[in-house]
């Protein structure tokens, strides 16, 4: 990593920390703030919050929608079952969600990102030069397919969450062979992020880890309605199997928009936050999907690389989110003091991020600037 843009972030923090008695922070609850209203609120409403169709289940379908602008809740609704007490399933917002309690483990001086992955999960052992920045990365070189509901066959992942890997995930990602150089080829791989998962477990130990997330990220941030649901071996679903009220993700968004500060409490190393926001070197932009983020440390980014478009153009660069299955995400805007969670249950592919984002900073960024 360029080390002037990690001081020059240090720099930055240290200067904001120095401010943190003067931002605003959710304690027990959010603080409200000024609600915007209008045209341009009721446009990002026909987007996000169409009429259901209840039989088909077809289109966007938003399932709530948070929007917190430095600090305050400036935005909120929710539709269908889902309340504001709600955890509802962030699918693989779930493995940002990791990578921010594995910046805590690399915090505490638990392992190095250029490390073999066997060292913390010896069922790794057949992959010698894989490493934790690999998995980061989804790019460990195993020959793993990342297939959904129409290719359940080959699928691997249906493999691991639903048939013969979901005794074990992280040793069923494990028995599959290299088909790459470790570190040097993009596959987006949920499977990486459990063997990840796992290898949090050898870094913190079996005692520790049971309460880990809670202790680490959740309890210091004031979460109380997350889950996250294991495997049969005990090792956590990383990938997938975690659940937050929307409020409760906010409070991740809010730690990222401020650089991995929380207060006064610098949680996750300005070196991670860094990490998890610098594209990833080998990454090639895929000419059939020119909407598609930019892999980070574990989180996407819309970041514009030579050659390519921006993937979202109609927001800003330093936009980076965690996103999921049907339509989870949470969008963090730093330029724009805006963190936005959307949980949904889009089923046609309808749905567009660019879209999204253009009529929220519309509804939201423009009319809460003094």
């Amino acid at each position: 990593m360029p080390v002037p843009f990690v001081r020059q972030l240090g720099l930055a923090l240290g200067f904001c920390a120095s401010l943190a008695q003067a931002e605003t922070w959710p304690a027990a609850d959010w603080q409200q703030g000024p609600t915007p209203s209008g045209a341009a609120v009721q446009a990002f409403e026909a987007y996000a919050f169409p009429n259901r169709d209840d039989q088909s289940r077809k289109g966007v379908r938003s399932d709530a929608v948070v929007v917190i602008h430095d600090g305050e809740v400036i935005y909120e609704h929710y539709a269908g079952p889902t309340r504001a007490e709600t955890p509802h399933l962030t699918w693989s917002v779930s493995k940002s969600l990791l990578a921010s309690v594995l910046g805590v483990a690399y915090g505490e001086g638990r392992f190095k990102l250029d490390e073999p992955v066997a060292r913390y999960f010896p069922a790794f052992a057949g992959h010698p030069n894989v490493h934790i920045d690999h998995l980061l990365h989804w790019a460990s070189g195993l020959a793993w397919q990342e297939d959904y509901e129409y290719a359940p066959l080959k699928s691997s992942v249906v493999a691991m969450l639903y048939t013969r890997g979901r005794g074990d995930m992280a040793a069923f990602t494990a028995d599959h062979p290299l088909d790459a150089v470790p570190g040097k080829r993009f596959r987006y791989s949920s499977g990486d992020t459990n063997v990840l998962s796992a290898a949090l477990r050898g870094m913190v130990g079996e005692q520790a880890y049971a309460e880990y997330p809670w202790t680490a990220l959740f309890e210091p941030l004031g979460i109380r309605s997350a889950v996250w649901e294991t495997d049969a071996a005990g090792t956590y679903v990383g990938s997938s199997y975690s659940y937050l009220t929307a409020r409760d993700l906010a409070r991740v968004g809010l730690l990222m928009q401020r650089g991995g500060r929380w207060g006064e409490r610098q949680l996750l190393p300005v070196d991670w936050v860094a990490f998890n926001r610098k594209p990833f070197a080998d990454y090639r932009p895929a000419p059939a999907n020119p909407g598609e983020a930019v892999p980070g440390g574990h989180w996407w980014l819309n970041a514009q690389l030579e050659g390519a478009a921006k993937p979202w153009p109609d927001a800003p660069e330093d936009t980076f989110a965690a996103l999921g299955h049907w339509g989870q995400a949470l969008y963090v805007m730093p330029s724009e003091k805006l963190v936005i969670v959307r949980y949904a249950d889009d089923r046609d592919g309808s749905y567009r991020h660019n879209d999204f984002l253009k009529l929220a900073l519309a509804a939201f960024a423009t009319q809460v600037q003094p």
